[in-house]
């Protein structure tokens, strides 16, 4: 819309800040003097590496010239750059690292990238009456080494984040699984506001163009059926014409997380604590297999924890109402108690006796109402890792067993 008539060359020159890039094909080359020409298969493209300190700090001169070598016209560019990027521990090296490639996506593998997240199911509040991920706000430090670090970096001239608007968002789909907390540095210690979650899906950042703002995530569910564990957040810039008026996107970079799953441990692996119900009273005492567990114990150097029958209401098959697993991220591990939904006497024992400070808690219900013997966890297991026809396995297989001869 620029270009005068009768033009039929022309040169670029920038501001230092800015690299201009020609894109041509083979067949047209430029002049000695540097003019290209006016030709709808050249593209010029402009990119700024640094960041802006005033608006309008850097330009592009296009001048326009005819047949003859005379100068038509000038059109001048005025840009400003600024920066947003959000980032997360994309290498999985325990540290969150600024300007990552291909964030939005996630691989496997020993050299696969994308961050990961924890299902938040210790419970580190004192006080709390279940896992922390049921707290809507954090109540201790301890609470955030559970969590994912997530930066969002805004930098550039104060007056364009006057009129362009930063906002954090989670897809509706994603939002019932985690939960956002933004750090605000306050006079003495910082507090942690819930900004995403169930019942939030954006967050327009009352500060931005000064930095880095710290976000920590918590998972709220384990990958399962329906849910492969993907997670995805958003940055975008937005222009806001009015201030009732919805914002135009401008720019938007988007992280994924995946949850990482419950992973279940063979018993060949070495023990370290043991659990075991007491029962004394009736023909069916289990003294002196007890008394024979006790020295076997001793020699293997392992924590025994005997359950009392107050405890465990006389249900002393403990091994069909737990399995224990762990959960894994670069930065934090955990161990984590299945309970089944069995629920005979040890119904309540795994959330009032294991749950705590670095030690999880989940369970789950069947589809319907009846519980077969399948929920029976004696009867799940998990093998060591292992190769069956050229595939490996190195977390083992899941292995569910029920009565002949079904």
């Amino acid at each position: 819309r620029s270009t005068p008539r009768g033009a039929a060359s022309f040169d670029v020159h920038a501001t230092p800040a800015v690299t201009v890039h020609v894109i041509h094909s083979p067949a047209t080359k430029p002049t000695a003097d540097s003019r290209w020409p006016l030709d709808p298969d050249i593209e010029v493209v402009v990119t700024i590496d640094v960041t802006s300190r005033t608006i309008d700090d850097n330009q592009v001169k296009i001048s326009y010239y005819n047949r003859e070598g005379n100068e038509l016209a000038v059109a001048w560019l005025y840009l400003t750059c600024v920066d947003v990027s959000l980032d997360v521990d994309l290498s999985r090296s325990g540290r969150v690292k600024s300007k990552g490639k291909d964030k939005a996506k996630w691989t496997w593998g020993p050299d696969g990238q994308g961050a990961v997240l924890l299902v938040n199911c210790d419970r580190d509040s004192p006080g709390a009456g279940g896992t922390d991920s049921g707290q809507v706000d954090i109540r201790t430090l301890a609470d955030l080494q559970d969590m994912s670090v997530m930066l969002l970096h805004t930098q550039g001239p104060s007056a364009i984040f006057a009129k362009y608007q930063v906002v954090l968002h989670v897809p509706e789909t994603d939002a019932d699984k985690v939960r956002v907390f933004h750090a605000i540095r306050g006079d003495s210690h910082p507090r942690y506001k819930p900004v995403l979650g169930p019942d939030k899906l954006s967050y327009a950042l009352d500060r931005a163009g000064h930095g880095d703002s710290t976000f920590y995530v918590e998972g709220l569910a384990f990958p399962d059926r329906g849910f492969s564990g993907l997670v995805s957040f958003s940055a975008s810039l937005l222009e806001v014409p009015h201030k009732d008026s919805p914002g135009t996107p401008i720019f938007t970079d988007t992280v994924v997380f995946r949850v990482a799953p419950w992973i279940m441990t063979p018993n060949t692996q070495q023990p370290l604590e043991v659990f075991v119900c007491s029962i004394k009273q009736g023909s069916d005492s289990n003294e002196a297999f007890m008394e024979g567990l006790r020295a076997l114990l001793r020699k293997a150097n392992c924590k025994l924890t005997v359950c009392s029958e107050q405890d465990t209401r006389s249900d002393r098959w403990i091994q069909d109402e737990l399995e224990f697993g762990y959960v894994e991220a670069p930065h934090k591990t955990f161990p984590v108690v299945f309970d089944s939904p069995r629920n005979r006497g040890l119904k309540d024992f795994a959330f009032k006796k294991i749950l705590g400070p670095d030690f999880g808690y989940v369970t789950r219900e069947p589809p319907g109402k009846g519980v077969t013997s399948l929920d029976s966890f004696g009867n799940l297991d998990v093998s060591p890792p292992v190769t069956v026809r050229g595939k490996e396995y190195p977390l083992g297989r899941i292995l569910i067993g029920s009565p002949l001869p079904w």
